[in-house]
């Protein structure tokens, strides 16, 4: 056991002794429900901290106190009165800074302090991963549109101009000519709390992800996968995954080495790792890198693929506890998000229809019902629902959301209906 999960194991026997180990879980929104759910399941205390709003996990806490999830100050404050024994998140960025805040202080096991600043931050993560001879798409600072124009020349078209302190594709454009360029500069600074964006050479390559696990010293686990993406107004976003990624052995060789050359150049240790990952034949770039677990069905997926709780390792993990991440055999799945392409009001829902995707042990979820609005899918939190099935063709997936989409009806149609016009 290492020294910061023995120290966590102290902590919770002494200072932490209670009848219940409370674990602290930072947001409340769709992608921490399970991870609610799970520490419940665990018989664990459930301290959620979120904003106020119409947020599932709140109603599923044992105990919610509203404050923003970027207030680390006031969580550092609230987790010593409570006297918590971990903290966690799930699907979100914005909560990390928090988490190693928490957890440098009162030597809990999670993510360090100076790591969880530069994921975080990406102009901090980019100069990291540059200093740390990680293979990354060049880049530049930018304080003001003049510097853009003149960033985007030296970069060369297409460019990315993105907001540095966004998540879930927010305030990040891809501009392929000089007129495109003002649109994704103003986009970035309508998002962004800094005075500067930053403007990415934009490669050419096939996009997946990498999900993994990073204990003290190494890579605990490590899941390469293919990642379906959406395109709208220049924004790109993830709507879907599958597991297995099939490559070359050397290819493995190299997404692995990139990413130790990451978590080493980031200063990474004892948190899950969410990157976006770009490869051409057997090259590779590491685009963004993230200190927590991926959202859009990836930790279900996980769970799928390898027979184990994704959650509930997060969670031991959290609590200082030991976790094994071997896996018996491997099952192929995919899993991709339910949005629209336009906004409405949900006016009908077949029930049916969704039960007989269930009972072929396909797991559909629906996050609003009859008389909620939704919007047109802008950034990756606009879904609607996910489908999640065990299967290795897409063909299969497609008819499994199709079904979905029909199910659920609007003013002028159905989602499918919708989908094709």
């Amino acid at each position: 056991m290492t020294e910061s999960r023995k120290l966590a194991n102290q902590l919770n026997g002494s200072y932490f002794e209670m009848s219940k180990k409370r674990l602290m879980i930072l947001g409340a929104g769709i992608y921490q429900v399970p991870l609610i759910k799970k520490a419940k399941e665990m018989g664990l205390e459930t301290l959620v901290v979120s904003i106020k709003g119409n947020y599932p996990g709140i109603a599923l806490a044992d105990s919610f106190y509203e404050i923003d999830t970027r207030d680390y100050e006031k969580i550092l404050e609230t987790a010593k009165r409570e006297k918590i024994s971990g903290i966690c998140t799930s699907g979100t960025d914005v909560a990390v800074r928090a988490i190693g805040f928490v957890c440098d202080n009162l030597g809990l096991c999670g993510i360090p302090r100076e790591a969880a600043w530069k994921v975080t931050d990406k102009l901090l993560m980019k100069e990291a991963l540059k200093a740390g001879g990680v293979s990354t798409a060049d880049f530049r600072k930018v304080a003001s549109y003049e510097e853009c124009v003149e960033s985007a020349n030296a970069l060369g078209f297409p460019v990315m101009v993105k907001a540095v302190d966004s998540s879930g594709s927010r305030g990040i454009h891809r501009a392929d000519r000089m007129e495109e360029l003002e649109y994704a500069w103003q986009e970035a600074k309508k998002v962004t709390k800094k005075p500067y964006v930053l403007v990415e050479e934009f490669i050419e390559a096939d996009e997946i992800g990498v999900d993994a696990f990073i204990g003290e010293e190494k890579i605990e686990a490590f899941f390469p996968h293919e990642k379906f993406t959406y395109t709208v107004n220049g924004t790109t976003m993830p709507i879907g995954h599958k597991f297995p990624y099939h490559a070359s052995k050397k290819l493995m060789e190299n997404l692995k080495h990139q990413i130790e050359l990451a978590i080493k150049a980031l200063g990474m240790k004892n948190c899950p790792l969410n990157a976006d990952v770009f490869v051409r034949g057997e090259q590779v770039w590491l685009i963004e890198v993230g200190g927590r677990t991926g959202a859009t069905c990836i930790p279900e997926l996980i769970s799928i693929y390898t027979g184990y709780d994704w959650y509930e390792k997060i969670i031991s993990y959290a609590l200082g506890e030991e976790a094994e991440f071997q896996s018996e055999e491997t099952h192929p799945c995919m899993g991709a998000l339910l949005f629209s392409n336009q906004d409405g009001i949900i006016e009908k829902i077949e029930m049916d229809k969704l039960k007989s995707l269930v009972q072929k042990g396909i797991e559909v979820q629906l996050d609003y019902q009859v008389g909620d609005k939704i919007e047109a899918m802008k950034n990756g939190t606009d879904r609607i629902g996910q489908v999640i099935m065990r299967t290795e063709s897409e063909a299969e997936l497609e008819e499994a959301l199709s079904h979905a989409r029909e199910a659920v009806w609007l003013s002028k149609g159905n989602l499918e209906e919708r989908w094709k016009n």
